[in-house]
C-alpha cells in the first residue's frame, strides 16, 4: 500500500545553519485533543511552531516544510553536544492526544506510516540508529513525548533506531557517564535533575518501569546500547 501524502505547508521554518549535517530524526506526539488541532497549529504563522511531518491515526502523512529547511519542533534541547536540535533534525508529529488529553496506543495504520515514512527518511538521510531520538530524549526537563506506548522496539526491528538486542552485558562505568556517552545532556552541559534524564532513557528503552532510578536492567540496557552505538 502507498503512503498517502497531503500537502499541508507550514509558513514556520527557515534556512538550515550551513555546514551542520542533517543527522538527527526527533519524534514527537501532538498532544492535542485532535489531529486536525495539531495540523492547524503547526501551520499557524501566529504559533511559530512546526515540522516536517505530521502523521494521523488513520496513517495519512501531512508535509509540512520541506526537509531541507529547519522546522521549528524542538525547542530548546541538546544531544551528544549539539543544541541546535532543529538545524540538524528532521521532525515527526504522530497524532496522539498525548498525556494531558488521554494519552493510548498508536494505531496499526498509524505505525506502520510512522515506520514506513521513517525507514526511508533515514535510509536517504543515512541517519545512524542511535540518532532516531524521542523529543523526551533531547528536552526531557520539559517534554515526555512521544511517550512509553510509542513502539520504538517495532522500528528498531525494521533498522529504524537502536533497541537493546541483549541484556547480558554490564556496564563498568557509572551510568550517568553511559548516559553522556550516550548522548543525553547532565549537568554541567545541561541544568536537569538526573532522575529527570534517567526517566526520559527509561521513556524510551524500559518504558515497562518509569521511576528515574538507575537500577540493574536499566544498566544492562545502556551496557547493550552502548555496544550497538560502537562505544
Amino acid at each position: 500500500m502507498a503512503l498517502s501524502f497531503v500537502d499541508c505547508p507550514s509558513p514556520n521554518f527557515d534556512a538550515r545553519p550551513s555546514g551542520t549535517p542533517l543527522d538527527i530524526l526527533l519524534l514527537h506526539y501532538t498532544g492535542m485533543e485532535t489531529g486536525a488541532a495539531a495540523v492547524q497549529r503547526l501551520c499557524d504563522p501566529a504559533a511559530r511552531v512546526s515540522s516536517h511531518y505530521t502523521v494521523d491515526e488513520d496513517g495519512t502523512i501531512f508535509t509540512h516544510v520541506p526537509e531541507e529547511y529547519r522546522a521549528f519542533h524542538a525547542g530548546v534541547s541538546y544531544w551528544a553536544g549539539a543544541r541546535d536540535i532543529n538545524g540538524r533534525s528532521i521532525g515527526i508529529e504522530v497524532v496522539n492526544p498525548g498525556h494531558e488529553f488521554g494519552y493510548r496506543s498508536f494505531p496499526g495504520a498509524q505505525v506502520e506510516a510512522v515506520l514506513r515514512l521513517t525507514r526511508d527518511i533515514v535510509g536517504r538521510r543515512s541517519i545512524p540508529p542511535e540518532r532516531v531520538l524521542g523529543h523526551s530524549d533531547v528536552a526531557p526537563a520539559r517534554k515526555i513525548d512521544p511517550g512509553e506506548l510509542f513502539p520504538w522496539g517495532a522500528l528498531a526491528l525494521e533498522g529504524v533506531g537502536l533497541w537493546p538486542q541483549t541484556r547480558k552485558l554490564r556496564l563498568t562505568i557509572p551510568f550517568e557517564n553511559g548516559l553522556q556517552m550516550f548522548g543525553y545532556g547532565l549537568k554541567p552541559d545541561m541544568d536537569v535533575p538526573t532522575e529527570t534524564v534517567i526517566s526520559a532513557f527509561q521513556r524510551h528503552f524500559r518504558p515497562a518501569k518509569i521511576d528515574g532510578m538507575a537500577d540493574e536492567e536499566c544498566s544492562r540496557i545502556l551496557a547493550a546500547l552502548l555496544a550497538e552505538k560502537g562505544q
